[in-house]
């Protein structure tokens, strides 16, 4: 979904401001996540990392 938002927005802008085609490569670039996690094992942060995927909301919450 998020992919579909940044190819529509980068679309609709580059036909309405053209200069952005020269100016800027790309409007998007690729997402990262970068944080500090204290006095952890790399272990711990691999299973947290994973897990998260397991926790992950998968509805629009209440209704």
């Amino acid at each position: 979904m998020a992919d579909q938002f940044r190819g529509f927005t980068s679309h609709h802008l580059r036909a309405e401001f053209g200069h952005l085609r020269s100016r800027l490569p790309t409007l998007w670039s690729r997402p990262y996540f970068v944080a500090t996690v204290g006095v952890v094992s790399d272990q711990m942060v691999q299973r947290y990392i994973e897990t998260q995927y397991e926790r992950a909301p998968t509805g629009g919450g209440p209704a």
